[in-house]
Order: C-alpha cells, then sequence, then structure tokens
C-alpha cells in the first residue's frame, strides 16, 4: 500500500469477502490510497480470468451487488470510493465486446456514476462511459507485454508478464515520457493513459513498484491519486 496511490479491491466475486474488503480498506485509508471497487465475473474457481456468456441486465445487476457491498463498506469505515474498474476477463471482454461495455457502464451508473471508471485506451467500455458522461481514467499496465494490435498479450504466453522491476520501470517511463508502449514485436504502439497498473498477483509485484515510483519521481512524473 504505500507504493501505489489507487487500489483495486475484490468485490466478492471473483476473489474477496467482508473481511478482506473491510482490511483493504483499512490498510488504504492508513496509507492514503483511493480504493477502488474490482468487480468481475463471479468465477472464484478461475479467479474471473476466464470470459462467460451472462446475460447483460444479469451482469449489470451482479457488479451493481458487488461495487454497492465495497462501497458499504467503505462508508462504514469513514471513507468512500474513488473509482471503478473491471477485473480480468470482464475487462478485456469489455475492450470489444460493445455489450459487456454497455453491462459494465449501466452499472457504474446505477451504483455510483460520480467515480472515475478506469478504461483501457480506444476500447468499447471507453467510448460507452465517455458517451454516458462518466468520468474515465485510461489505463496502461507496466507488468504486461503489448501485442502490435494494442491488447494486452494472452497469459497463455510465458513472456505474458513483465517481472523484471527494471523492464516494468522502463514501460512506465514510456508509457508516461513518451506517451505509449513497445509491442511484443519492437514496434511502438502509442497510447495515451492516466494511470498505470501493477497486478498483486504479479511475481515481485513491489519491487515493481518500488522501481517504477523512483523512475517515475526522478523523470519528475507527478504522481498522484486518482478521483
Amino acid at each position: 500500500m504505500p507504493l501505489i496511490t489507487s487500489a483495486n479491491i475484490a468485490c466478492g466475486a471473483h476473489a474477496g469477502d467482508e473481511r478482506s474488503m473491510r482490511e483493504t480498506i483499512r490498510l488504504a485509508i492508513t496509507n492514503g490510497v483511493a480504493p477502488g471497487a474490482h468487480p468481475g465475473y463471479r468465477d472464484p474457481a478461475n479467479f474471473g480470468r476466464t470470459a462467460l456468456e451472462i446475460p447483460a441486465d444479469v451482469l449489470t445487476a451482479d457488479l451493481v451487488t458487488q461495487i454497492g457491498a465495497l462501497r458499504a463498506i467503505a462508508r462504514s469505515e469513514g471513507t468512500d470510493l474513488a473509482h471503478v474498474k473491471a477485473h480480468g476477463a470482464l475487462y478485456n471482454t469489455a475492450q470489444r465486446d460493445d455489450g459487456v461495455a454497455a453491462a459494465i457502464v449501466r452499472a457504474v451508473l446505477t451504483a455510483a456514476p460520480e467515480l472515475v471508471l478506469f478504461v483501457f485506451p480506444g476500447s468499447a467500455v471507453e467510448r460507452a462511459a465517455r458517451a454516458a458522461g462518466l468520468r474515465v481514467a485510461r489505463e496502461g499496465f507496466i507488468d504486461r507485454a503489448y501485442e502490435p494490435d494494442g491488447a494486452l498479450r494472452s497469459r497463455s504466453h510465458a513472456d505474458a508478464l513483465i517481472t523484471d522491476p527494471e523492464r516494468a520501470a522502463s514501460q512506465a517511463l514510456s508509457f508516461m515520457r513518451d506517451g505509449g508502449v513497445r509491442t511484443n514485436d519492437g514496434t511502438f504502439l502509442e497510447q495515451r493513459v492516466d494511470t498505470l497498473c501493477v497486478h498483486g498477483d504479479t511475481p515481485g509485484a513491489p519491487a515493481i513498484l518500488r522501481a517504477a515510483r523512483a523512475a517515475l519521481v526522478a523523470a519528475g512524473v507527478a504522481v498522484h491519486r486518482v478521483g
């Protein structure tokens, strides 16, 4: 927590329960970190990283429930949420699937329309969110490799994760200083972003965060909360 500015907190579907949500909210408060809802497919066996076929109204209702559960805990601890970010396969599917993107946007409009929605740049969910008047923060990933078409490299590939702290720090600088990222084949992909993501389950995540934050500060990049 001392290394980040925003925390995406699992809301009980792909992971998490009342105890973990409350403990994480308390850690965020202690460290001045902006807490955010991280709803996903209700599939803990696959950690929400497998796409599911769910009717749009059912998906929206489930996401509203997840966001509401975390928000109630946050408010009971004397704070509130700052943002929403879809998790895993839900996030990835919403990049190109207009129906899933619309379901996410409807859920945020219902549960917390004043919050910032974290989105993949140029995605279907970004377009839907902007059309609905939601505030958005475009997101770059510093612990993941990118494909030339702009997609994150599938976790089925051995080189999908970036675990070397210096390489991750270099990718962070590339996003913020150069306005994009080098893809898996070495080409430069322009992507303007507002927030940078490191997954908590990436091996060596704390070392990645330390290296990235030090590199950003040394380069004069302001690091602050979103929302």
